[in-house]
């Protein structure tokens, strides 16, 4: 077994009990979906802010996978070995 850290985002931290850092244990083939289910069984409510109803990643939610965002690698398919993660939700605003 491996471990995958992934960063959570204080806007995103009160889904997962407050916590802005998650380890994942994970085989050493694992890709961002299974890293991103395993969050799903442990913190339910925060897969569900992650991902749509057909598990894709939701338009505002940007994954990066060491440095690089997850949609510009093979998104879901991404291999995650070795590699931290970071989650960055989107913000939008303005003057």
């Amino acid at each position: 077994m491996a471990a995958v850290d992934v960063k959570i985002p204080a806007a995103l931290a009160s889904e997962c009990g407050g916590a802005r850092h998650l380890t994942v244990e994970t085989g050493p083939e694992a890709t961002l979906g299974d890293v991103l289910a395993a969050i799903g069984r442990t913190h339910p409510r925060l897969e569900r802010r992650l991902r749509d109803e057909a598990g894709r990643l939701r338009r505002f939610v940007n994954v990066y996978v060491g440095d690089e965002e997850s949609r510009r690698l093979q998104g879901l398919d991404t291999p995650v070995e070795g590699r931290e993660i970071q989650i960055l939700p989107s913000i939008a605003g303005g003057a």
